[in-house]
């Protein structure tokens, strides 16, 4: 028997939307998801944060489930179905036969300076931003130093996370089927004596990134995804392409140019 982990947020439809599917599960044979168990999927109500949120809460069996969406609000990005699809989600589960849509993740690992350390993936992004002064930090890539950064904070995506954070500092879209994640400056400091790139960059699979803020940068914040912490000292970060990926069920899946055209376009020339 499949077992179904629903997560929704907490507003007034999504509950009720969560509700009707707990109550249907047994007519389709579904069984939902018990602390102990491994989904086989997991079934996000709401927005893409709402989605965001299940993916950091299963993200140590992401290999072994496959996400849904299920949007209540506006459109959102990650979720596929609509509140009144619920049979059709239900139906489509029990046909499945596992086969599923694969996006790449970013691997964050973090050392503060105290000696703890940090690992996490992220489906959309890692920001690295100091509000309190110019955030001075050094850049490597693939162990080589690249640039000595001066500016209000880096922004490292995901080919999926593209579209959020990184499009607004002016970074590329990107297709899930690139295996690359992309740095965004955000308000480098560039001028006669500091020089940062001051341009997005795009960074295969095999090479790495490490930042280092400078020892005097005492207080930094980072956000990944939704997560965040703030005033942090930190000795460096280390992000890469992960080895693991987020598996979204594949019998309705949108295409993903679709998705940035509804998203972000949306009008055509009439005929």
């Amino acid at each position: 028997m499949k077992k179904i982990a629903i997560v929704n947020n907490q507003k007034p439809l999504s509950i009720a939307y969560a509700q009707q599917m707990k109550d249907k599960l047994p007519t389709y044979d579904l069984k939902e998801f018990s602390v102990g168990d491994i989904p086989d999927y997991v079934i996000s109500i709401g927005g893409d944060g709402t989605l965001l949120s299940a993916f950091h809460q299963f993200q140590n069996v992401i290999d072994q489930t496959q996400f849904i969406g299920i949007h209540t609000g506006h459109l959102g990005f990650y979720t596929d179905w609509l509140g009144d699809q619920i049979d059709q989600v239900l139906q489509g589960i029990v046909e499945n036969e596992a086969d599923s849509i694969s996006y790449p993740l970013l691997s964050v690992d973090i050392q503060l300076a105290k000696g703890q350390k940090q690992h996490i993936l992220a489906l959309n992004e890692c920001s690295v931003r100091s509000h309190r002064k110019t955030m001075v930090c050094d850049v490597e890539i693939k162990g080589q130093f690249f640039e000595t950064f001066r500016g209000d904070g880096l922004c490292i995506a995901t080919p999926t996370g593209s579209t959020g954070l990184n499009k607004s500092l002016g970074g590329a879209v990107m297709h899930p089927r690139i295996e690359a994640f992309q740095m965004t400056e955000m308000a480098s400091v560039n001028n006669r004596v500091y020089r940062s790139l001051a341009s997005p960059i795009i960074l295969p699979a095999d090479e790495w990134l490490v930042l280092r803020p400078d020892p005097s940068n005492e207080w930094i914040d980072i956000t990944t995804d939704h997560l965040f912490w703030a005033d942090q000292t930190i000795d460096y970060i280390r992000l890469e392409l992960a080895k693991e990926r987020i598996h979204f069920a594949s019998f309705k899946h949108t295409h993903y140019w679709n998705r940035v055209e509804s998203s972000f376009i949306a009008n055509r020339l009439s005929e």
